[in-house]
């Protein structure tokens, strides 16, 4: 089976299961994916997390049983994972922009979020700088925090900000932005901002070592600005280069960005020629 059929058929697992309990495990198992790597590449590939499909999936249903039925509110809130009327109120009204109620007396207008669809389209004859590269274990001198894979996105620019404003920027530059989740399971994973570990220096407060160990690498080039080459590369792994690899997959729960000094370009990380890198773990079908 092919990646992208797998995805399809996560869908239509979380489709068929839309009022029952989901978890990340039992939906990436059936995208024969790590909830780890699932979780990335869907959120690459549709531009939501699974978390906010799942959401806006359920107020969608919700919101058609609303006006086709003369179900209680409370009762269409517990078939839609919602313990109380007042958490659904808000997540209704959050997701609608008006409130149950309205909706049943006043008729207003409400949005729909139609379910995904996977199609086949012809695509290809695309460019890609990438090489696989075999590399030892090496440690790096890190910063680190666990995050949510549901927030990630907004947090973890925050956790960047927030390592230079408390001067650490100054023991660690931040060469690496790595994502770990050895177990490749469950809803969060650590993030580390690191350098390479100079061991005859200590270790300051605040920071630890972590080992990187030793796999085969698919390091992909990133040029350009990293505000919008970064997304673009990603996205280009996850719905290209990984659907039509025929000798490789992933191979581990790591994904590492490397960033080169931004001193050295005229506009920083917005320089037009700033380079960086993306790499994933893969090993041999």
């Amino acid at each position: 089976m092919g990646w992208i059929e797998s995805i399809g058929d996560a869908i239509h697992y979380i489709e068929d299961n839309i009022t029952e309990e989901i978890t990340m495990e039992e939906v990436a198992k059936h995208a024969l994916l790590s909830p780890f790597y699932f979780q990335k590449g869907f959120a690459m590939l549709c531009g939501f997390t699974v978390g906010e499909y799942i959401r806006q999936r359920r107020l969608t249903l919700a919101g058609n049983e609303l006006i086709s039925t003369d179900k209680k509110v409370i009762d269409i809130a517990l078939k839609y994972g919602y313990t109380s009327p007042d958490s659904f109120t808000k997540a209704f009204t959050r997701f609608h922009s008006v409130t149950p109620t309205a909706v049943r007396k006043d008729g207003v207008m409400m949005k729909s979020f139609a379910p995904l669809k996977i199609k086949f389209v012809l695509e290809g004859g695309y460019i890609m700088d990438y090489k696989i590269v075999e590399k030892e274990a090496f440690t790096v001198l890190a910063a680190t925090k666990k995050f949510k894979y549901e927030n990630a996105e907004v947090e973890v620019p925050e956790f960047w900000k927030e390592h230079y404003q408390s001067g650490k920027g100054q023991t660690v530059c931040g060469m690496y932005g790595i994502n770990m989740d050895e177990d490749m399971g469950g809803d969060e994973f650590e993030y580390s901002i690191a350098d390479d570990y100079n061991p005859s220096k200590e270790i300051p407060a605040g920071l630890v070592t972590k080992i990187i160990p030793k796999f085969t690498w698919a390091v992909f080039a990133c040029k350009g600005a990293i505000s919008h080459s970064f997304r673009d590369i990603n996205q280009r792994i996850f719905s290209e280069w990984l659907p039509n690899s025929k000798d490789y997959e992933i191979a581990a729960g790591y994904n590492i960005e490397m960033y080169n000094n931004p001193a050295d370009y005229p506009k920083g990380t917005e320089d037009e020629n700033y380079y960086s890198e993306v790499w994933i773990p893969v090993k041999k079908k």
